[in-house]
Formats: C-alpha cells, sequence, structure tokens
C-alpha cells in the first residue's frame, strides 16, 4: 500500500520537495513558452554508486503549466511509454526508464471517458534544450550560465576545467545526439514528436507519446496524428535533431564571446560536426547490423543499395535484416525469401564481404514493439483490466535479440499492414 500510495503522489518522501518545470520550446517549429503541464518532479535520488536521477510522476494533476487542462493522463498513453521506453532500454538505446504505472480509479476525460492513471518516470536530469530556452528568455546570461554549469557538472564534469566550456558543452550534446538519432534509425524507431523540449542535454530519449517502429522500411513514415506535414518522418530525424541543436546553440551564444560574429563563428564550427558524427554512427551501427567488420570503400554503397531494394519492395525493416542475420553462415535460405536479380547481386556482394553472423544476430533485434502488438496490450488493459497481454509482451522485449519458441508470436509483423495506424499524443 506505501508502494502504491508513493506512485500514486498521495505520499511524498521525507526529503522531497515536487516542482513542476518551466521550460520553453520549438513545437513543430514554432517558439512556445512551457512547463510541466501534468508532472511533477519529486526530487533526485543518490543511488549508492554516485549516480544522480529524477524521479518524476506523469499524469499526476494539475501545476502551473497545465493552462486550462486537467493535469492527468490515461491509462493506455502510460502503458504505452512503459512499454516502449523499457524495449528501448533492452534494446541497449539511451532513455528514460518507467518504473512504476498506477491506475487512479478516476476516469481522465478526453473524446471519451477513459482510466485515469500515474506513470513514475526516472531519467538522469530533465534538463531539455527547452530547458536553455527558457533560461535564454530571461534577461541577461546569468539564467543561462546557472544552468550551463549545472548541467556540465552534472552530465559532463570533465569539461569544467576547459577553457571553453560551454563551446565544448555544446560539442558533447552534439556528439550524444548524433549517436542516440543513429542507434533510432538502426532499429526503425520514430519519435513522432521531435520538439525541441523533447530533448535532452543529457542525450537519453524521452517523451514516449506519439511514438512508434517502423514496419516497412520507407523514409517517409509517418504515425503520428499531429504530424500533418510529415516533419518528423523517420527519415527527417536526423535532420530535425540538427535543427533542434541549433536552437540549443542560439541560447549558448552569449556565453560563447562577448563578440557576437566570433560567438556565431564559434557555434557554427561545432554545429558543423553533426553531421559528419551522424554519419560516423550510422555507418558503424549498419555495418554490424550486415556483420561488416572492418571498413570497405564499398560499404555504403552496399548498405544504400539494400535500404533502396527494401523501400522498393516493401520489405519488412526488422525482418529482412533478422532474417539476413540467419542466412549469413549459409545464404541458401535467404534466396528463397527474397526473390530478384537485384536482391541476389546484392547477395552476392554482400557475402563476399564474409559477414559475421555473430555480430548480426547481436545487433539485429529479433523482438521489436511491433505496433500491432502494443495495441493490442494496451486494448486488453484499458477495456478489461487485463495485464497477461502487456507481460507477455513484456517478456520477449526484454530480451530482443534471443529467439524463443515461447515468445514466436511477437516475431512477426502484421499479416495484413494498417497503413492508416495513427499514434496519438495522449494529452
Amino acid at each position: 500500500e506505501s508502494g502504491a500510495a508513493l506512485f500514486a503522489g498521495n505520499f511524498i518522501p521525507d526529503g522531497a520537495e515536487p516542482i513542476a518545470q518551466a521550460y520553453a520550446g520549438h513545437q513543430f517549429g514554432g517558439f512556445r513558452m512551457l512547463g510541466d503541464g501534468r508532472a511533477h518532479l519529486l526530487g533526485e535520488h543518490l543511488t549508492r554508486a554516485g549516480r544522480r536521477f529524477d524521479i518524476q510522476l506523469k499524469g499526476s494533476g494539475p501545476t502551473p503549466f497545465s493552462r486550462r487542462g486537467d493535469g492527468r493522463a490515461a491509462l493506455g498513453p502510460m502503458l504505452r511509454e512503459y512499454i516502449i521506453s523499457e524495449a528501448m532500454h533492452a534494446l541497449k538505446i539511451p532513455t528514460t526508464r518507467s518504473l512504476a504505472v498506477v491506475t487512479t480509479g478516476q476516469p481522465t476525460l478526453r473524446e471519451t471517458p477513459l482510466p485515469g492513471a500515474i506513470l513514475t518516470r526516472v531519467a538522469s536530469s530533465h534538463i531539455r534544450i527547452g530547458t536553455f530556452e527558457y533560461a535564454s528568455s530571461i534577461e541577461g546570461s546569468a539564467p543561462v550560465r546557472a544552468l550551463s554549469d549545472y548541467t556540465i557538472q552534472r552530465h559532463y564534469p570533465e569539461l569544467a576545467s576547459h577553457t571553453e566550456p560551454y563551446v565544448e558543452l555544446l560539442r558533447a550534446v552534439i556528439e550524444r545526439q548524433a549517436s542516440l538519432l543513429a542507434k533510432w534509425m538502426h532499429v526503425g524507431f520514430i519519435h513522432g514528436v521531435m520538439n525541441t523540449d523533447n530533448m535532452t542535454l543529457s542525450g537519453e530519449t524521452i517523451d514516449y507519446g506519439p511514438c512508434a517502429f517502423m514496419s516497412k522500411y520507407s523514409p517517409p513514415t509517418v504515425f503520428s496524428s499531429i504530424d500533418h506535414d510529415g516533419r518528423y518522418a523517420f527519415g527527417n530525424q536526423p535532420r530535425i535533431a540538427a535543427w533542434n541543436l541549433e536552437r540549443l546553440s542560439e541560447s549558448l551564444l552569449p556565453l560563447f564571446s562577448a563578440e557576437e560574429d566570433n560567438a556565431i563563428a564559434k557555434a557554427e564550427e561545432a554545429l558543423s560536426a553533426f553531421a559528419p558524427t551522424f554519419q560516423r554512427c550510422w555507418l558503424e551501427g549498419m555495418r554490424a547490423k550486415l556483420g561488416l567488420r572492418g571498413e570497405n570503400a564499398e560499404d555504403l554503397t552496399l548498405i544504400g543499395s539494400l535500404l533502396r531494394w527494401m523501400d522498393e519492395h516493401g520489405a519488412d525493416y526488422t525482418d529482412t535484416f533478422r532474417e539476413l542475420s540467419k542466412s549469413a553462415s549459409n545464404g541458401s535460405r535467404i534466396g528463397d525469401l527474397f526473390k530478384g536479380e537485384a536482391f541476389q547481386d546484392w547477395h552476392k556482394r554482400w557475402q563476399a564481404r564474409g559477414p559475421s553472423q555473430e555480430l548480426m544476430l547481436a545487433t539485429n533485434p529479433a523482438f521489436i514493439p511491433r505496433n500491432h502488438r502494443v495495441e493490442e496490450a494496451l486494448a486488453a488493459a484499458t477495456d478489461f483490466g487485463d495485464y497477461t497481454v502487456m507481460n507477455r509482451l513484456l517478456k520477449a522485449l526484454k530480451s530482443p535479440f534471443q529467439e524463443s519458441a515461447e515468445d514466436s508470436a511477437y516475431l512477426a509483423a502484421p499479416d495484413i499492414e494498417d497503413e492508416s495506424y495513427k499514434t496519438f499524443c495522449g494529452t
């Protein structure tokens, strides 16, 4: 009972001083002054190993930033965040974690009354690009400097003694975000709402609202019901990350130099590293997905040829790489699965590189949170109070690289792809 009271926000631990955090952000390209409209930060927890984590309740009621909203959350979206964030962790992708979801016993009114719930989220911090945009909106550079110093202390202590710590902070965030975006692309993850208030300085994935995983490989894929123009489409995510990092650099400019031109030059030089860093991280990961050890000048062409073939034939992203993994030591079966002269030609060139099956099986997941399986679990929980479907799904997702007969039902894409499938923000 005490645990339920804690996770429901009805019991505040000793030493906790709950707050709702103010921030700003560019939402679909437009600037807004924002804040936690339905979240309360209970406080920071220091582990025995000295690591610091934020403990936050999401859906815990109105705050000064609720903007006439109720500050509550429905059970479905909170379970979605629980499922996807835990799957991302198992896939070795930096992410916030979900510690618990509790039902409130009260309905939450959206289009219809829905079961209410509260999520407990654990994060290295909730410092986002939008936090810096908020600080820079306050007169003078002191707030941005204080926030930057705190961010360095918390996430990048090695930069504290650097002669240009704030420029190096921007460089470090660029490096982490480039690596994170590459990892998203490697598993077909689509965030769905890459606003600047949803990009952390720690380099963790945050906010699993209208997110989803791509089935058929297609760079323009969009699932979010509010992304009408495809701003946050799968293939557009690296470009948006770069755009968001530009907004971070604008907030940091006063700390770079007293001379504006010099400050801009330093920011531009740092930002120019994003594209090559992302390309390096992406290429390293794609080599691993194809079992290619070492570097070869033809690797980029080999990878590009496969992706074009997958796009043209509507091939399932996860299944294609997993089947290639199984066939790496013996290419006979893959020829039966994927017909056509173009693929056979590609397959011969790939086999000539001597792909490592061990590397591929450890890199290409068998299990991802398939959209239809996630919806199946959410429907069972919200409509019937049945959590067994979700628990079976979570069990499979906990070991994404290890196939088992017991969990084989979660391997395949749906028999019939729902071309109209949409995800929703949940607010």
